[in-house]
């Protein structure tokens, strides 16, 4: 009986108290800030083929995140995959950028990549 004390105060947002405990997976789950705009995709490109998926999502409005390690060893198909999503991005007004040795990211209108690393101030 002591765990729904404190429910009840949260969930008619009363505060709770030091010592009382509430069991978050009894709350119902409400979206915070409305329907989401963009989402995060992360997209394993296999083959050429793929690319038709990696736009639409753009076209959508997605941040793509491209892992092209299984075509990484194919130089052709590595430059088409990359000179495509540069045009998409052209196209929406986003941006493109490689991430680490196997990834890149494709941003959709409104969304621009900063190229400088954050370093740490310690």
């Amino acid at each position: 009986m002591g765990l729904f004390k404190p429910l009840k105060k949260l969930l008619n947002h009363g505060p709770v108290t030091e010592g009382e405990y509430v069991d978050l997976s009894e709350l119902p789950y409400e979206e915070e800030a409305g329907p989401t705009k963009t989402m995060v995709r992360v997209v394993e490109m296999h083959q050429e083929e793929d690319l038709g998926l990696m736009n639409s999502l753009l076209y959508e409005g997605s941040v793509v995140v491209v892992d092209y390690s299984p075509i990484a060893n194919d130089e052709l198909a590595l430059k088409r995959v990359t000179s495509e999503l540069k045009a998409v991005a052209r196209d929406t007004g986003g941006d493109v950028a490689a991430l680490g040795r196997n990834f890149l990211l494709a941003t959709p209108e409104g969304i621009k990549i900063d190229r400088t690393k954050v370093k740490n101030a310690y």
